[in-house]
């Protein structure tokens, strides 16, 4: 199996987000390229990205939910 993530380039980086599928705002702290499989054999990427809300509290979505505020 190779890594289990990935760090991925994104335009919004630091920048504040929306999260389209909850309606929550915050900063954009990262896109991940993340294998979520749960078997070596069968491996499956998703690209999440982390978004910090003002609690400090952070949430992950699918990258195509993230818009700029």
């Amino acid at each position: 199996m190779s890594e289990v993530y990935e760090y991925v380039p994104h335009r919004l980086l630091r920048k504040r987000v929306r999260d389209i599928a909850s309606g929550v705002e915050g900063e954009l702290m990262a896109v991940i390229n993340e294998n979520v499989s749960s078997s070596p054999v069968d491996e499956r990427w998703v690209e999440l990205a982390y978004i910090r809300l003002s609690s400090g509290r952070e949430i992950t979505t699918v990258v195509d939910n993230v818009e700029p505020v």
